[in-house]
């Protein structure tokens, strides 16, 4: 197992729509391994594979006090309500936003066994299968963005972070 460098804005693969996973052979398996490795060493809470440059439609997250999910060919078949919260995301380095997502999701995906899931999520899940299942489509929380005013600067950032981030910010949309 592998910790995969993980794609960083501007990079096309994080705007390309990922691809279905047709069967879940060695190399998919392998490619969930290094990813569960890669989520929690970043550390992360979801991963998707475009995320390190796979567009394959193959999600892990991993939340708190919990077992990792895997999801293949996941989407989402409902979504209720509607909140604001701040996210970040590990493709987008030193920076967070305010943005609206639902407050109830219902998701399908097949685990990594083939066996198919069926879920409804709350809270961090919620938030998680909406922002990675948007990286799977080539969407990105800052396209989320009522404006530019909505994205802020992280105020404490590790070495790796500051100097990724040294650079321009990435590209929100233009305000409405």
């Amino acid at each position: 197992m592998a910790v995969l460098p993980i794609r960083v804005v501007p990079d096309p693969v994080l705007r390309q729509k990922a691809k279905r996973v047709r069967t879940v052979d060695a190399s998919i398996k392998k490619l969930i391994q290094n990813m569960r490795q890669t989520m929690h060493a970043a550390p992360g809470v979801g991963l998707a594979a475009n995320q390190v440059g796979v567009p394959v439609r193959v999600v892990v997250i991993g939340l708190p006090e919990e077992d990792d999910i895997v999801l293949i060919n996941p989407q989402i078949v409902k979504k209720t309500g509607e909140r604001k919260i701040t996210e970040g995301c590990l493709s987008i380095p030193g920076y967070h936003g305010d943005v609206k997502r639902a407050v109830t999701v219902t998701a399908k995906w097949r685990d990594a066994t083939g066996k198919e899931v069926r879920k409804k999520a709350t809270d961090l899940l919620a938030q998680a299968l909406e922002h990675e299942i948007d990286h799977l489509d080539g969407v990105l929380y800052i396209d989320h963005l009522e404006s530019a005013d909505m994205l802020h600067k992280n105020e404490v950032q590790s070495a790796p972070e500051a100097e990724a981030s040294a650079t321009a910010p990435p590209t929100a949309p233009p305000e409405s």
